[in-house]
């Protein structure tokens, strides 16, 4: 071995011996995403979104920002270096919207590191699993550069949802799983419907999908009123009224405003045992004459009229909007969405669907009489009857005034548990083995 490798190994131990004393570990996946030399960008916008489930900040700036992140611990925090960046006003004021319920982030401070380089440091409140990537300009965001905090051991929905039972009180029967046999009251018929078909005394578990949030506002009516809002207020109202059912369970895909990639609501729902997915939404149409609720199921060989296709393509694009992690996705889960056969699932999601149109129409103008499909990916779970439900268009100024309202919101929900109710009073699911 020559004197000048030896040597070079010595400067490489020395160095990570040097790293290691300082506490620092640089994040191997990150890396510079322009070289050096390239012109310099400024920050734009700085955003935080801080929910239990994961804190995402985002810089947005009008050109690629290189980037580099490394760890510290003792304490823990992180620290985001930005390449050609200077301190503006956007990033001065970024502390102060740090939250002091953020569930991971203690404080934030920025200040110049070296020439050319702005150092942002984020003190944490306990140790965290951080994710960065970058993000190119789609819609009205120009490029950003995204830095996700997620816990180190990710909440469990199937044990949230568990421990919701055992708070309202359920028995141990229930408790023990979703699937779980209980003596629970069969769910009756509708008056005037004759009897349905036994119900099996077991929870009923109902998943209930709040469209966009976080960077993905959805559609936005003329008044400012954000789709993500008004999906989130009726999808509670929804799952507590849903509660309040004997032998039911609701969980939510999303209880906060932030961005919920669509094979991650799928996958939430599948994790919880859910016999029902519904995903709720507020869209918008070209025209603003466009008005009325809709319910629609997944479709294997295209839309059943040009608006499904529109209204398809529109709210696929979610998580071009909301930003997706594309390193952190699973391909493989992916393609089983898509590959399965799901002819047994749109059956039995147009019978609830065209269940939950009735009990909409009841309080709301109808847009089509019948349920709707088209390709949906937020309805490809191939395992669970799933709907999406257009509450109304917030394009029309009529529906995006209703929407806003409170007392409308509950009407909303409660008709689309009369049709839930009435769908698996009908149709039972099957019993479960116990866990």
């Amino acid at each position: 071995m020559s004197r000048a490798i030896r040597r070079s190994d010595r400067l490489t131990r020395a160095s990570l011996e040097r790293r290691r004393f300082c506490g620092w570990v640089l994040l191997p996946a990150v890396q510079w995403l322009v070289p050096a030399g390239a012109s310099a960008a400024k920050v734009a916008s700085a955003r935080l979104w801080p929910a239990q489930e994961y804190t995402r900040l985002i810089l947005e700036a009008p050109a690629p920002v290189a980037h580099q992140l490394l760890a510290m611990k003792n304490p823990e925090r992180l620290v985001l270096d930005l390449e050609g960046i200077d301190v503006n006003p956007e990033l001065l004021e970024l502390p102060r919207r740090v939250a002091a319920d953020d569930p991971y982030i203690q404080a934030i401070r920025v200040a110049p590191f070296r020439p050319g380089v702005l150092r942002i440091v984020l003190d944490l409140k306990s140790a965290v699993n951080p994710q960065l990537f970058a993000l190119s300009p789609v819609a009205d965001y120009g490029y950003r550069v995204v830095l996700d905090l997620y816990p180190l051991t990710p909440p469990d929905p199937l044990m949230a949802l568990l421990e919701d039972v055992e708070r309202a009180g359920q028995s141990g029967a229930n408790a023990s799983s979703p699937g779980a046999e209980a003596d629970r009251p069969a769910l009756g018929g509708e008056p005037g419907k004759g009897a349905p078909r036994q119900a099996p005394k077991r929870l009923i578990v109902v998943a209930i999908d709040p469209g966009h949030g976080g960077e993905d506002p959805g559609a936005i009516g003329r008044r400012g009123t954000y789709e993500k809002t008004v999906t989130l207020a009726i999808a509670k109202k929804l799952k507590a009224s849903l509660d309040d059912e004997p032998g039911m369970r609701a969980m939510l895909t999303r209880d906060d405003d932030y961005f919920v990639p669509l094979d991650v609501r799928v996958q939430k729902a599948r994790r919880v045992q859910a016999d029902l997915f519904i995903s709720i939404h507020a869209d918008a149409f070209t025209t603003p004459s466009a008005r009325g609720s809709s319910v629609f199921a997944l479709s294997e060989h295209g839309a059943t009229s040009a608006a499904a296709r529109w209204l398809a393509q529109h709210e696929n694009e979610a998580d071009l909007i909301g930003g997706v992690n594309i390193g952190a996705r699973d391909p493989m889960l992916a393609r089983t969405l898509l590959d399965l056969s799901q002819t047994a699932q749109i059956s039995d999601s147009l019978r609830v669907g065209r269940s939950v149109l009735e009990g909409i129409g009841s309080v709301n103008t109808l847009h089509k009489g019948s349920v709707e499909q088209a390709g949906f990916a937020v309805l490809k779970a191939p395992d669970i009857p799933s709907i999406l439900v257009e509450t109304a268009f917030i394009s029309n100024p009529e529906e995006e005034q209703k929407l806003r309202d409170d007392r409308h919101q509950r009407k909303l929900a409660d008709s689309i548990r009369s049709g839930v109710r009435r769908y698996f009073a009908q149709n039972p699911p099957l019993s479960r083995a116990k866990a």
